[in-house]
């Protein structure tokens, strides 16, 4: 097929938007949904936002041609999907996402039928966070790499179906967890592989390095915080769940998992108290959210601010490049509030 014939200017925006989804449609029909087929012989994935096209980008490099879904800039949870993004997401070879997180995600997911689906949350295993995580579960104890021979593959059983993350509770911001980041890595390695088995080596290889890089930044997020003058840190968003209960912390959020909605007065009055018996000196709020409450807070305590990062996209606000960039500053901000030895 030549795209390029009956190229005008009344079509030119339609014909690059859909390019690779029309050949696409030729490959498939030719060689099959194993047959990894974009217009340039890649394979195409769509991942609805930042954490898991970062995933895509790692562990198929130049074998795949990956698209999000969330720009930069936005915010996930709010996103909202046009007709259009529905058409291209049933197009994909493999369409990657983390149900529960974005509802608009979650029905044109279940519109779209693109026979290699992978819902991250499949991968590892979700948990209810309150707004304070430090409620003695046992993560930082163990090795980090057994949950998803011990519990990621029982998490449809245990959830019903696998499609209740949004209304069962559950944190989905499971990618601020290292190792359960490299859980997730380990099963988007395991899915290219089966929908490109051409390459299925470069694929093992490659999630291989980065779950290597992602052990290494458990490691230092171990190191770090293993002696802190305070164990406890406020957000504006509950959104380090995962991550405080890992290593031994105590997560206050201003706010709940819902990053825009607003704090009740008692909230507000209970977290000065916490701040005041914990030693809190940081009020933490975040790239694409508001940051006014966090100020308030910060002015009736007499506490400073501080930028810590859900990593939910990067924008000229991150501190960093990519995810390992921004965890590495979000450790430094942790490190330099919880005063670590």
């Amino acid at each position: 097929m030549n795209i390029r014939r009956g190229r005008n200017r009344s079509i030119r925006i339609a014909l690059t938007a859909s390019a690779a989804a029309l050949s696409l449609g030729v490959l498939s029909a030719c060689g099959g949904a194993d047959s990894g087929g974009s217009a340039d012989g890649k394979l195409a994935v769509t991942a609805s936002f930042y954490p898991l096209e970062f995933l895509v980008e790692q562990i198929g490099g130049d074998h795949v041609d990956v698209t999000t879904l969330t720009g930069p800039g936005v915010e996930p949870h709010d996103l909202d999907i046009t007709p259009r993004q529905t058409g291209q997401m049933s197009e994909a070879d493999v369409l990657l996402y983390l149900r529960g997180l974005q509802p608009a995600v979650d029905k044109a997911v279940d519109q779209a039928g693109v026979k290699n689906t992978v819902d991250a949350a499949d991968l590892t295993t979700l948990e209810a966070h309150g707004s304070s995580s430090g409620d003695g579960h046992d993560h930082a104890e163990g090795d980090g790499h057994d949950h998803g021979e011990e519990e990621g593959h029982d998490h449809a059983e245990e959830e019903g179906d696998g499609h209740d993350h949004g209304d069962s509770g559950l944190d989905p911001h499971v990618w601020l967890d290292p190792v359960k980041y490299a859980e997730i890595a380990d099963g988007v390695g395991a899915a290219l592989q089966k929908a490109d088995p051409d390459h299925a080596a470069d694929y093992h290889k490659n999630t291989e390095a980065l779950t290597g890089k992602l052990k290494k930044l458990d490691q230092d997020y171990r190191d770090g915080l293993k002696n802190t003058d305070t164990r406890t840190f406020i957000t504006t968003h509950a959104a380090f769940g995962y991550l405080a209960e890992r290593y031994g912390l105590d997560q206050e959020s201003i706010a709940g998992v819902d990053p825009e909605s607003e704090p009740s007065p008692a909230r507000m009055k209970e977290l000065q108290k916490i701040a005041a018996e914990e030693k809190v000196t940081t009020v933490f709020f975040e790239t694409l959210a508001s940051d006014r409450t966090a100020k308030v807070l910060a002015e009736d305590t007499g506490l400073r601010t501080g930028v810590l990062d859900p990593l939910e996209g990067i924008t000229e606000k991150s501190k960093g490049d990519d995810y390992l960039e921004v965890m590495e500053a979000n450790l430094a901000a942790l490190k330099k509030a919880l005063g670590a030895k």
